[in-house]
């Protein structure tokens, strides 16, 4: 089984949101992650029948180094919509190639 890598959010009123990192990589430089609200329910739909779920809602961060650690790192949140436009579409575009 595959270890998956969750990060713990707090919002506004101090509730903890659990997302899961799809996938990393780079953009102008800087690294950033894929993030998927964790859901009790997952898409059950069998194999080869039209899938019915609804698709999870994604957003991206930057993965920040955290100063005077060599390992410990921060999501910060891309709140640029401009920049998260840009990084959809090359998510898109990945997600096309590998097709």
């Amino acid at each position: 089984m595959e270890e998956r890598d969750i990060v713990v959010f707090v919002d506004e009123d101090e509730n903890e949101i659990e997302m899961e990192v799809l996938d990393y990589f780079y953009y102008n430089g800087k690294e950033f992650a894929v993030l998927t609200e964790m859901t009790e329910q997952q898409c059950e739909c069998p194999e080869g029948e039209e899938c019915t779920c609804e698709p999870a809602e994604i957003m991206f961060a930057e993965v920040v180094p955290v100063e005077g650690s060599e390992e410990d790192v921060e999501f910060l949140p891309v709140e640029d919509e401009e920049l998260a436009d840009k990084l959809f579409e090359i998510i898109n575009s990945a997600m096309e190639d590998e097709e």
